[in-house]
C-alpha cells in the first residue's frame, strides 16, 4: 500500500523526522545485512517481480496504490532477510516514482514506509524462527509466514495512515475504513498465496518463482477489477439516488412555484398560462423527436412552463403591449430571463432549469440577451424553447401581435434559422407540426393545468422525499448570489 495523493505541505520538522527515519533504517540494514541471505538469483527475480507489479499498481478511492509487490517483499523477508527485503522495497519505490511521478513528499513517505516494514518484517521473522528453532520443514514455519504477512501489512498501513492523518487532519479509524477494510479479503487471499509460494519454493526452488509471477499478476489484475467494480456500483447507486431525488424535487418545484407564480402573473397577463403551456408542450415534442433522454424531456418541459416567470418585473404598460416601448423598456425586457432564472435558482437542486431559462432569449448569431451567447454556447434545451416560444407568439390569437397562419410562421422560422434560431431544431419542429391538427399548430388546446399535471404532481409531492442535498449548477449559484442584473446583451 502506497500513498499517491496528499494535499497539505509537511512541516520542516516532519520532513526532518522522515529523513532521520531513512537514515536509521539504512544503518540498521547495514548492521544486520551480514546475517542476511544475499542469493543474487532469488534477489534479482523478486526485485524484477516487485518492480513490474508496482509500475502496474491499482489505485483505491482513498488515494492509495496497491500492488503485488507486497507479496514479493514478503517472500524476500522470509528467504532473504530484512536488509535485502528493504533494498528491494526502496528500489521498487524509486522505479515506481519514475512511472507515476508522485510529488516529492509522497515519494519520501513511501521510501520511509518501504524501507521500514520489509526491514522490521524480515528481522522479526528470522528472530522468531531462530528462537523457536524451526525450519521450512516444520508447520510452524508457515504459521510464521502468515504472522510476518500480518505484521508487515499492519506496519505498512500504520505508516501510511499515520502520515495521511497528519496531512489531512482525519482520524485513523476513518482511514482504516476507507483504505484497509475494503481490501482485507484480498489480503487474506494474498497471505494464503504467500504461504503456498513459500512451500513450493522449498520443494522446487527458483522455478516456483515463475509460478509466483503468474499468480502475482493475476492477483493484481483481479484486485484492480474488484476496485473498479466497487466504484462502478457506488456510482450507479449514487446516480440512482440523484435521479429519484431530482424527480421528486421537480414535482415540489412545479406544484409550489408554477401554480403560484405563474397563476399570479396570469392575473395580470391572460396569455401567460396558455403560452407557457404551449411552449412547454412544443419544447418537449422537439426534445422527444431529437432523441433526448426522458430526464431532459422533463427538464425542457418544466423550463418551458417557467420560462416567462421573469416577466413579473414588467410594468403593466409593457406586459400588456399597448404602448410604444422606449429604450428603458427594452432594457427591462432584456432582464426578464435573468430575473426568472434567479427566482428558480433559489430552489435548491434546480440549477439546470434556471440555466435553461437564462438562455432562452439568446440567439445563434450572438445578438440575443442577456449574455450574447453564440451557437453551441447556448444550452440545447434553451434553443428548443426559443423555437417553441417564437412560433407560439406568432400564431397565438392571444398574442401581443396579430396572429399569422402556421404556414406563414413556418416560413418565418426558416427565414431566421441559423441566425436567430437553431436550424436543426427548427426543421425538427416543422416536421412535428406537419403531423398535427390546427388546434395544436395554433396552441388553442394548450392547457396549463393539463401540462402541469397537478393531480399527479401533488401525489408525488405528498410522498416522503429523501433528504439528499441538492447540487445547483455553478451558473444557478452565481445567479442566486448576485444582487444586480447583468448588463443587457446587444
Amino acid at each position: 500500500m502506497e500513498v499517491s495523493a496528499l494535499s497539505r505541505r509537511p512541516t520542516r520538522l516532519f520532513i526532518g523526522l522522515e529523513l532521520l527515519a531513512l537514515g536509521v533504517a539504512g544503518m540498521l540494514a547495514a548492521a544486520t545485512g551480514a546475517d542476511a541471505n544475499w542469493d543474487l538469483a532469488l534477489l534479482a527475480t523478486l526485485l524484477a517481480f516487485s518492480i513490474l507489479s508496482d509500475v502496474g499498481a491499482v489505485e483505491t478511492r482513498a488515494g492509495a496504490k496497491i500492488s503485488g509487490s507486497f507479496l514479493a517483499l514478503i517472500l524476500a523477508m522470509v528467504f532473504l532477510g530484512g536488509a535485502p527485503a528493504a533494498a528491494i522495497g526502496v528500489i521498487t519505490i524509486f522505479c515506481g516514482w519514475l512511472r507515476w511521478r508522485d510529488t516529492w513528499k509522497n515519494f519520501l513517505i513511501n521510501l520511509v514506509t518501504y524501507s521500514w516494514f520489509p526491514l522490521i518484517g524480515g528481522l522479526a521473522f528470522h528472530a522468531a524462527t531462530d528462537a523457536a528453532g524451526v525450519n521450512a520443514s516444520d508447520g510452524v514455519f508457515y504459521l510464521l509466514v502468515l504472522g510476518v504477512f500480518a505484521l508487515s501489512l499492519l506496519t505498512n498501513f500504520s505508516l501510511i495512515a499515520g502520515y495521511t492523518c497528519y496531512e489531512e487532519r482525519t482520524s485513523f479509524a476513518s482511514l482504516a475504513r476507507k483504505m484497509l477494510f475494503p481490501v482485507l479479503s484480498s489480503e487474506v487471499a494474498a497471505a494464503t498465496m504467500a504461504v503456498g509460494i513459500a512451500y513450493l519454493y522449498q520443494r522446487v526452488g527458483i522455478a516456483a518463482i515463475a509460478l509466483f509471477g503468474i499468480v502475482l499478476f493475476t492477483f493484481q489484475y483481479l484486485l484492480g477489477q474488484l476496485l473498479i467494480s466497487e466504484r462502478r456500483a457506488e456510482e450507479l447507486e449514487r446516480r440512482g439516488k440523484q435521479l429519484t431525488t431530482r424527480t421528486k424535487q421537480l414535482a415540489t418545484l412545479q406544484v409550489g412555484v408554477l401554480s403560484a407564480l405563474l397563476r399570479t402573473l396570469d392575473l395580470r397577463d391572460r396569455m401567460t398560462a396558455r403560452h407557457s403551456a404551449a411552449v412547454a408542450r412544443y419544447a418537449r415534442e422537439i426534445a422527444i423527436a431529437a432523441g433526448f433522454s426522458k430526464e431532459e424531456q422533463d427538464l425542457v418541459h418544466t423550463a418551458g412552463l417557467l420560462h416567462d416567470i421573469g416577466k413579473f418585473i414588467f410594468p403593466d404598460r409593457i406586459l400588456k403591449g399597448d404602448t410604444k416601448l422606449n429604450d428603458d423598456d427594452w432594457n427591462t425586457i432584456k432582464m426578464h430571463p435573468y430575473q426568472g432564472a434567479r427566482v428558480v435558482a433559489q430552489m435548491e437542486g434546480y440549477g439546470p432549469i434556471s440555466d435553461i431559462i437564462l438562455a432562452h432569449h439568446e440567439r445563434i448569431d450572438g445578438k440575443g440577451y442577456p449574455r450574447g451567447l453564440r451557437g453551441p454556447e447556448i444550452p440545447a434545451l434553451s434553443r428548443m424553447i426559443s423555437v417553441a416560444d417564437t412560433y407560439d407568439v406568432m400564431t397565438a390569437r392571444d398574442s401581443y401581435r396579430k396572429p399569422i397562419s402556421s404556414f406563414e410562421a413556418i416560413q418565418e422560422l426558416r427565414r431566421v434559422s441559423g441566425s436567430q434560431l437553431d436550424g436543426e431544431y427548427v426543421e425538427i419542429f416543422i416536421r412535428i407540426l406537419a403531423g398535427k391538427d390546427v388546434r395544436f399548430r395554433h396552441g388553442e388546446d394548450a392547457d396549463f393545468d393539463a401540462e402541469l399535471g397537478i393531480d399527479k404532481r401533488v401525489t408525488e409531492y405528498s410522498l416522503p422525499v429523501p433528504e439528499v442535498e441538492g447540487t445547483p449548477s455553478e451558473e444557478a449559484a452565481e445567479l442566486a448570489a448576485r444582487e444586480a442584473a447583468p448588463p443587457a446583451g446587444p
